[in-house]
Protein backbone atom coordinates (compact mmCIF):
# COMPACT_ATOMS: atom_id res chain seq x y z
CA UNK A 1 0.00 0.00 0.00
CA UNK A 2 1.27 3.62 -0.76
CA UNK A 3 2.68 5.59 2.39
CA UNK A 4 2.57 9.15 2.90
CA UNK A 5 -0.65 9.67 4.89
CA UNK A 6 -1.28 9.44 8.85
CA UNK A 7 -4.91 7.89 8.12
CA UNK A 8 -5.13 5.89 4.85
CA UNK A 9 -8.56 4.17 4.75
CA UNK A 10 -12.03 5.40 5.84
CA UNK A 11 -14.84 3.15 5.92
CA UNK A 12 -17.78 4.63 5.93
CA UNK A 13 -21.93 2.66 6.74
CA UNK A 14 -25.03 4.80 6.84
CA UNK A 15 -26.94 3.53 9.33
CA UNK A 16 -30.63 3.89 10.55
CA UNK A 17 -31.97 1.41 12.91
CA UNK A 18 -29.16 -1.30 12.36
CA UNK A 19 -28.80 -2.63 16.06
CA UNK A 20 -29.12 -6.21 14.98
CA UNK A 21 -26.48 -5.63 12.35
CA UNK A 22 -24.28 -2.65 12.79
CA UNK A 23 -22.10 -4.56 15.58
CA UNK A 24 -21.09 -7.30 12.94
CA UNK A 25 -20.39 -4.71 10.38
CA UNK A 26 -17.97 -2.57 12.46
CA UNK A 27 -15.94 -5.75 13.63
CA UNK A 28 -15.80 -6.86 9.90
CA UNK A 29 -14.82 -3.50 8.85
CA UNK A 30 -12.14 -3.32 11.51
CA UNK A 31 -10.64 -6.48 11.22
CA UNK A 32 -10.44 -5.59 7.23
CA UNK A 33 -8.15 -3.08 8.16
CA UNK A 34 -6.03 -4.93 10.16
CA UNK A 35 -5.72 -7.47 7.72
CA UNK A 36 -4.64 -4.78 4.73
CA UNK A 37 -2.13 -3.78 7.27
CA UNK A 38 -3.13 0.31 6.98
CA UNK A 39 -4.25 2.98 9.25
CA UNK A 40 -7.53 3.61 8.89
CA UNK A 41 -11.03 4.32 10.81
CA UNK A 42 -14.56 3.11 10.79
CA UNK A 43 -17.11 5.53 10.39
CA UNK A 44 -20.90 5.04 11.35
CA UNK A 45 -22.94 7.78 9.54
CA UNK A 46 -25.79 8.06 11.53
CA UNK A 47 -29.17 9.23 10.01
CA UNK A 48 -32.01 9.45 13.02
CA UNK A 49 -31.38 5.92 14.87
CA UNK A 50 -33.61 5.46 17.36
CA UNK A 51 -32.67 2.36 18.87
CA UNK A 52 -29.21 1.12 20.24
CA UNK A 53 -27.35 1.48 16.90
CA UNK A 54 -25.41 4.19 17.68
CA UNK A 55 -24.48 2.88 21.15
CA UNK A 56 -23.47 -0.27 19.69
CA UNK A 57 -21.12 1.23 16.82
CA UNK A 58 -19.32 3.48 19.66
CA UNK A 59 -18.74 1.01 22.09
CA UNK A 60 -16.74 -1.12 19.47
CA UNK A 61 -14.94 1.90 18.73
CA UNK A 62 -16.48 3.32 15.73
CA UNK A 63 -16.74 7.13 14.73
CA UNK A 64 -19.77 8.48 14.69
CA UNK A 65 -21.43 11.32 12.52
CA UNK A 66 -25.05 12.55 13.02
CA UNK A 67 -27.19 13.68 10.14
CA UNK A 68 -30.57 14.85 10.62
CA UNK A 69 -31.25 15.24 7.19
CA UNK A 70 -32.68 12.20 6.53
CA UNK A 71 -31.76 9.94 3.34
CA UNK A 72 -29.25 7.46 1.90
CA UNK A 73 -27.35 9.93 -0.17
CA UNK A 74 -27.45 12.55 2.77
CA UNK A 75 -26.23 10.05 5.43
CA UNK A 76 -23.37 9.09 3.48
CA UNK A 77 -21.93 12.65 2.38
CA UNK A 78 -21.89 13.66 5.67
CA UNK A 79 -20.00 10.09 6.49
CA UNK A 80 -17.44 11.26 3.59
CA UNK A 81 -17.10 14.80 4.31
CA UNK A 82 -16.01 13.77 7.50
CA UNK A 83 -13.46 10.61 7.06
CA UNK A 84 -9.79 11.64 6.88
CA UNK A 85 -8.52 8.47 5.29
CA UNK A 86 -6.81 9.25 1.70
CA UNK A 87 -9.29 6.34 0.11
CA UNK A 88 -13.08 6.16 1.50
CA UNK A 89 -14.46 2.63 0.91
CA UNK A 90 -18.68 2.33 1.26
CA UNK A 91 -20.90 -0.06 2.37
CA UNK A 92 -24.35 -0.53 4.24
CA UNK A 93 -24.53 -1.54 8.05
CA UNK A 94 -27.36 -4.62 7.29
CA UNK A 95 -24.31 -6.83 6.81
CA UNK A 96 -25.71 -7.06 3.14
CA UNK A 97 -22.04 -6.59 1.70
CA UNK A 98 -19.06 -8.09 2.94
CA UNK A 99 -17.18 -5.76 4.95
CA UNK A 100 -14.14 -8.00 4.69
CA UNK A 101 -14.13 -8.61 1.21
CA UNK A 102 -12.52 -4.45 0.62
CA UNK A 103 -9.10 -5.54 -0.16
CA UNK A 104 -9.84 -5.55 -4.00
CA UNK A 105 -11.97 -2.16 -4.14
CA UNK A 106 -8.75 -0.43 -2.29
CA UNK A 107 -6.49 -2.03 -4.66
CA UNK A 108 -7.97 -0.61 -7.31
CA UNK A 109 -8.35 2.76 -6.58
CA UNK A 110 -4.34 2.41 -5.49
CA UNK A 111 -3.62 1.49 -9.03
CA UNK A 112 -5.40 4.53 -10.04
CA UNK A 113 -8.88 4.31 -10.71
CA UNK A 114 -10.98 7.51 -8.94
CA UNK A 115 -14.14 5.39 -8.55
CA UNK A 116 -14.76 1.93 -7.81
CA UNK A 117 -18.36 0.52 -8.24
CA UNK A 118 -19.04 -3.40 -7.24
CA UNK A 119 -20.96 -4.96 -9.87
CA UNK A 120 -23.45 -7.70 -7.44
CA UNK A 121 -24.36 -9.35 -10.87
CA UNK A 122 -20.92 -10.84 -11.76
CA UNK A 123 -19.89 -11.50 -7.58
CA UNK A 124 -23.01 -13.13 -7.06
CA UNK A 125 -26.89 -12.74 -5.18
CA UNK A 126 -27.66 -15.00 -2.79
CA UNK A 127 -31.35 -16.31 -2.43
CA UNK A 128 -33.33 -13.60 -1.10
CA UNK A 129 -30.74 -10.87 -1.18
CA UNK A 130 -32.74 -8.74 -3.66
CA UNK A 131 -36.12 -8.84 -4.68
CA UNK A 132 -36.98 -10.42 -8.22
CA UNK A 133 -38.08 -6.90 -9.30
CA UNK A 134 -34.62 -5.54 -8.52
CA UNK A 135 -32.43 -8.12 -10.02
CA UNK A 136 -34.66 -9.14 -12.81
CA UNK A 137 -36.29 -5.55 -14.60
CA UNK A 138 -35.28 -2.17 -12.01
CA UNK A 139 -31.49 -2.97 -11.76
CA UNK A 140 -30.77 -4.32 -15.27
CA UNK A 141 -32.84 -1.13 -17.00
CA UNK A 142 -31.74 1.58 -14.74
CA UNK A 143 -27.67 0.75 -15.43
CA UNK A 144 -28.69 0.55 -19.12
CA UNK A 145 -30.20 4.03 -19.43
CA UNK A 146 -27.08 5.28 -17.11
CA UNK A 147 -24.57 3.43 -19.36
CA UNK A 148 -26.02 4.58 -22.60
CA UNK A 149 -27.17 8.82 -21.46
CA UNK A 150 -23.33 8.78 -19.59
CA UNK A 151 -20.94 6.56 -21.35
CA UNK A 152 -19.82 4.41 -18.28
CA UNK A 153 -19.63 0.73 -18.86
CA UNK A 154 -20.85 -0.03 -15.05
CA UNK A 155 -22.99 -2.96 -14.84
CA UNK A 156 -24.63 -2.43 -11.35
CA UNK A 157 -24.56 0.91 -11.21
CA UNK A 158 -27.00 1.03 -7.55
CA UNK A 159 -24.01 -0.89 -6.06
CA UNK A 160 -24.29 0.52 -2.37
CA UNK A 161 -20.37 -1.11 -1.79
CA UNK A 162 -18.01 0.92 -3.91
CA UNK A 163 -14.43 3.14 -3.45
CA UNK A 164 -12.50 6.33 -4.45
CA UNK A 165 -10.07 9.09 -3.21
CA UNK A 166 -11.18 11.83 -1.35
CA UNK A 167 -9.64 14.40 -3.94
CA UNK A 168 -12.58 12.39 -7.17
CA UNK A 169 -15.03 12.84 -4.46
CA UNK A 170 -15.06 16.34 -3.92
CA UNK A 171 -14.79 16.65 -8.28
CA UNK A 172 -17.77 14.70 -8.41
CA UNK A 173 -19.99 17.74 -5.75
CA UNK A 174 -22.24 15.53 -5.18
CA UNK A 175 -26.00 16.76 -3.42
CA UNK A 176 -28.73 14.50 -3.62
CA UNK A 177 -30.37 13.01 -0.79
CA UNK A 178 -32.19 10.58 -1.65
CA UNK A 179 -31.01 6.61 -3.15
CA UNK A 180 -30.28 8.55 -6.37
CA UNK A 181 -26.69 9.46 -4.74
CA UNK A 182 -25.37 6.46 -5.82
CA UNK A 183 -26.49 7.09 -9.88
CA UNK A 184 -25.28 10.97 -9.31
CA UNK A 185 -21.59 9.89 -7.86
CA UNK A 186 -21.59 7.55 -11.50
CA UNK A 187 -22.55 9.84 -13.32
CA UNK A 188 -20.60 13.30 -11.97
CA UNK A 189 -17.40 11.02 -11.93
CA UNK A 190 -18.02 10.66 -15.80
CA UNK A 191 -18.86 14.00 -16.72
CA UNK A 192 -15.78 14.77 -14.93
CA UNK A 193 -13.70 13.12 -16.79
CA UNK A 194 -12.96 10.38 -13.34
CA UNK A 195 -11.31 6.66 -14.21
CA UNK A 196 -13.98 4.43 -13.18
CA UNK A 197 -14.26 0.59 -12.63
CA UNK A 198 -16.01 -1.65 -11.42
CA UNK A 199 -15.11 -5.08 -9.16
CA UNK A 200 -17.36 -8.28 -8.32
CA UNK A 201 -19.59 -7.96 -4.99
CA UNK A 202 -21.15 -10.66 -3.28
CA UNK A 203 -24.68 -9.97 -1.89
CA UNK A 204 -25.85 -11.39 0.83
CA UNK A 205 -29.57 -11.31 2.84
CA UNK A 206 -29.65 -8.34 4.79
CA UNK A 207 -30.26 -9.08 8.85
CA UNK A 208 -33.00 -6.59 9.46
CA UNK A 209 -36.47 -7.36 11.07
CA UNK A 210 -37.40 -4.24 9.13
CA UNK A 211 -39.22 -3.34 6.17
CA UNK A 212 -36.27 -2.17 3.95
CA UNK A 213 -35.54 1.89 3.67
CA UNK A 214 -35.97 1.21 0.16
CA UNK A 215 -38.64 2.11 -1.87
CA UNK A 216 -38.84 0.25 -5.33
CA UNK A 217 -41.26 2.45 -7.54
CA UNK A 218 -39.94 5.94 -5.58
CA UNK A 219 -36.67 5.18 -5.26
CA UNK A 220 -36.71 4.14 -9.12
CA UNK A 221 -38.35 7.11 -10.18
CA UNK A 222 -35.73 9.66 -8.30
CA UNK A 223 -33.01 7.06 -10.47
CA UNK A 224 -34.46 7.76 -13.82
CA UNK A 225 -35.54 11.01 -13.31
CA UNK A 226 -31.58 11.93 -12.24
CA UNK A 227 -30.76 9.99 -15.41
CA UNK A 228 -32.65 12.13 -17.58
CA UNK A 229 -32.33 15.61 -16.20
CA UNK A 230 -28.69 14.72 -16.29
CA UNK A 231 -28.13 13.52 -19.77
CA UNK A 232 -29.35 16.36 -21.66
CA UNK A 233 -28.99 14.19 -25.15
CA UNK A 234 -31.46 11.91 -24.57
CA UNK A 235 -33.79 13.98 -22.80
CA UNK A 236 -33.53 17.02 -24.95
CA UNK A 237 -31.73 16.71 -28.27
CA UNK A 238 -32.25 13.39 -29.91
CA UNK A 239 -36.11 13.56 -29.39
CA UNK A 240 -36.05 17.78 -30.56
CA UNK A 241 -33.86 16.93 -33.67
CA UNK A 242 -36.47 13.85 -34.62
CA UNK A 243 -39.56 16.04 -34.36
CA UNK A 244 -37.94 19.34 -36.28
CA UNK A 245 -36.59 16.98 -39.12
CA UNK A 246 -40.21 15.17 -39.24
CA UNK A 247 -41.24 18.88 -39.19
CA UNK A 248 -39.42 20.18 -41.79
CA UNK A 249 -39.61 17.39 -44.13
CA UNK A 250 -43.84 17.22 -43.95
CA UNK A 251 -43.09 21.49 -44.95
CA UNK A 252 -40.98 20.79 -47.63
CA UNK A 253 -43.53 18.23 -48.90
CA UNK A 254 -46.52 20.39 -48.54
CA UNK A 255 -45.45 23.83 -49.36
CA UNK A 256 -46.81 23.72 -52.91
CA UNK A 257 -50.19 21.83 -51.60
CA UNK A 258 -51.62 18.42 -51.11
CA UNK A 259 -49.86 15.39 -52.23
CA UNK A 260 -50.78 11.91 -52.66
CA UNK A 261 -48.48 9.14 -50.61
CA UNK A 262 -48.96 5.35 -50.64
CA UNK A 263 -52.68 6.18 -51.92
CA UNK A 264 -53.46 8.87 -49.30
CA UNK A 265 -54.32 12.14 -49.46
CA UNK A 266 -51.76 14.55 -47.25
CA UNK A 267 -53.47 18.36 -47.22
CA UNK A 268 -53.63 21.08 -45.18
CA UNK A 269 -53.53 18.85 -41.67
CA UNK A 270 -50.50 17.61 -42.34
CA UNK A 271 -48.88 20.80 -43.27
CA UNK A 272 -50.35 22.18 -39.42
CA UNK A 273 -49.07 19.12 -38.41
CA UNK A 274 -45.58 19.55 -39.58
CA UNK A 275 -45.58 23.17 -38.53
CA UNK A 276 -46.05 21.72 -34.93
CA UNK A 277 -43.44 19.38 -35.04
CA UNK A 278 -41.02 22.14 -36.85
CA UNK A 279 -41.34 24.34 -33.69
CA UNK A 280 -41.74 21.90 -31.19
CA UNK A 281 -38.70 20.34 -31.86
CA UNK A 282 -36.38 23.55 -32.49
CA UNK A 283 -37.55 24.87 -28.43
CA UNK A 284 -36.59 21.12 -27.22
CA UNK A 285 -33.50 21.68 -29.18
CA UNK A 286 -32.89 25.07 -27.70
CA UNK A 287 -33.62 23.55 -24.06
CA UNK A 288 -31.15 20.94 -24.45
CA UNK A 289 -28.61 23.31 -26.07
CA UNK A 290 -29.04 25.29 -23.11
CA UNK A 291 -28.78 22.62 -20.76
CA UNK A 292 -25.64 21.64 -22.00
CA UNK A 293 -24.10 25.02 -21.57
CA UNK A 294 -25.50 25.03 -17.69
CA UNK A 295 -23.85 21.42 -17.51
CA UNK A 296 -20.52 23.27 -19.06
CA UNK A 297 -20.66 25.79 -15.82
CA UNK A 298 -20.68 22.70 -13.44
CA UNK A 299 -18.64 20.53 -14.70
CA UNK A 300 -15.92 22.00 -16.03
CA UNK A 301 -14.09 19.53 -17.66
CA UNK A 302 -16.93 17.93 -19.44
CA UNK A 303 -16.60 16.89 -23.05
CA UNK A 304 -19.20 17.65 -25.53
CA UNK A 305 -19.12 17.60 -29.41
CA UNK A 306 -21.72 20.02 -29.97
CA UNK A 307 -20.58 22.29 -27.02
CA UNK A 308 -17.03 22.38 -28.76
CA UNK A 309 -19.70 23.38 -32.24
CA UNK A 310 -21.19 26.24 -30.42
CA UNK A 311 -17.70 27.57 -29.23
CA UNK A 312 -16.16 27.27 -32.53
CA UNK A 313 -19.37 28.95 -34.68
CA UNK A 314 -21.61 30.69 -32.61
CA UNK A 315 -22.02 33.85 -31.98
CA UNK A 316 -24.84 36.22 -30.81
CA UNK A 317 -24.56 38.56 -34.01
CA UNK A 318 -24.45 34.92 -36.21
CA UNK A 319 -27.68 34.06 -34.15
CA UNK A 320 -29.31 37.30 -34.68
CA UNK A 321 -28.86 37.49 -38.14
CA UNK A 322 -30.17 33.86 -38.78
CA UNK A 323 -33.27 34.47 -36.59
CA UNK A 324 -33.78 37.58 -38.69
CA UNK A 325 -33.04 36.38 -42.04
CA UNK A 326 -35.32 34.12 -41.28
CA UNK A 327 -38.38 36.18 -40.11
CA UNK A 328 -37.59 38.66 -43.10
CA UNK A 329 -38.40 35.88 -45.32
CA UNK A 330 -41.51 34.91 -43.60
CA UNK A 331 -42.94 37.81 -43.47
CA UNK A 332 -41.65 39.03 -47.20
CA UNK A 333 -43.76 35.66 -48.34
CA UNK A 334 -47.02 36.50 -46.31
CA UNK A 335 -46.74 40.20 -47.40
CA UNK A 336 -46.71 39.00 -51.30
CA UNK A 337 -49.47 36.82 -50.71
CA UNK A 338 -50.94 40.16 -48.89
CA UNK A 339 -50.12 41.77 -52.04
CA UNK A 340 -51.77 39.18 -54.36
CA UNK A 341 -54.75 38.91 -52.17
CA UNK A 342 -55.62 42.81 -52.53
CA UNK A 343 -54.60 43.15 -56.18
CA UNK A 344 -57.07 40.39 -57.23
CA UNK A 345 -59.55 39.87 -54.19
CA UNK A 346 -61.83 37.74 -56.49
CA UNK A 347 -58.76 35.11 -57.40
CA UNK A 348 -58.95 31.76 -56.08
CA UNK A 349 -55.85 31.91 -53.60
CA UNK A 350 -56.26 28.48 -51.95
CA UNK A 351 -52.78 27.25 -54.02
CA UNK A 352 -51.04 30.10 -51.17
CA UNK A 353 -52.55 28.85 -48.00
CA UNK A 354 -49.98 25.91 -47.49
CA UNK A 355 -47.27 28.86 -48.57
CA UNK A 356 -49.04 30.66 -46.02
CA UNK A 357 -47.88 27.85 -43.20
CA UNK A 358 -44.67 27.45 -44.19
CA UNK A 359 -43.86 31.76 -44.01
CA UNK A 360 -45.13 31.92 -40.62
CA UNK A 361 -43.44 28.64 -39.38
CA UNK A 362 -40.19 30.70 -40.52
CA UNK A 363 -41.62 33.93 -38.76
CA UNK A 364 -41.93 32.31 -34.96
CA UNK A 365 -38.41 30.29 -35.71
CA UNK A 366 -36.87 33.37 -36.73
CA UNK A 367 -38.17 34.68 -33.34
CA UNK A 368 -37.53 31.97 -31.08
CA UNK A 369 -33.83 32.20 -32.21
CA UNK A 370 -33.38 35.64 -31.79
CA UNK A 371 -34.36 35.54 -27.97
CA UNK A 372 -32.60 32.21 -27.35
CA UNK A 373 -29.62 33.71 -28.80
CA UNK A 374 -29.44 36.64 -26.71
CA UNK A 375 -30.10 33.97 -23.46
CA UNK A 376 -27.02 31.16 -24.27
CA UNK A 377 -25.16 34.31 -25.46
CA UNK A 378 -25.18 35.09 -21.30
CA UNK A 379 -24.94 31.08 -20.67
CA UNK A 380 -22.33 30.54 -22.40
CA UNK A 381 -20.02 33.69 -22.13
CA UNK A 382 -16.94 32.43 -19.53
CA UNK A 383 -17.14 33.20 -15.72
CA UNK A 384 -14.64 36.28 -14.68
CA UNK A 385 -12.69 33.16 -13.03
CA UNK A 386 -12.52 31.06 -16.17
CA UNK A 387 -11.82 33.94 -18.13
CA UNK A 388 -9.09 35.03 -15.80
CA UNK A 389 -7.10 32.01 -15.99
CA UNK A 390 -7.32 32.31 -20.23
Amino acid sequence: MTAGWALQVSLVMPCLNEERSVGVCVRKAQAALAALGVAGEVIVADNGSTDRSVEIARELGARIVSQPVKGYGAALQAGIEAARGRIVVLGDADDSYDWGAIEPFVRKVEEGYDLVVGNRFRGGIEPGAMPPLHRYLGNPVLSAITRLAFGVRIGDVHCGMRAFTKTAFARMATGTPGMEFATEMVANAAHNGLRIAEVPTRLYPDKRDRPPHLRSFRDGWRHLRFILTYAPDYLYLAPGAALLLAGLVLQALLVAGPVQVAGQSLGIHYLALGAMLSLVGFNVINLGVLAKAFMRQRYTSLQSRMLGLLARHFSLEGGLITGTLLMMVGIATDGVILAIRLMRPNEDMEGTVHLAFVATTLVVLGLNLVFSSFLLSMVAAPTPSRAGRR
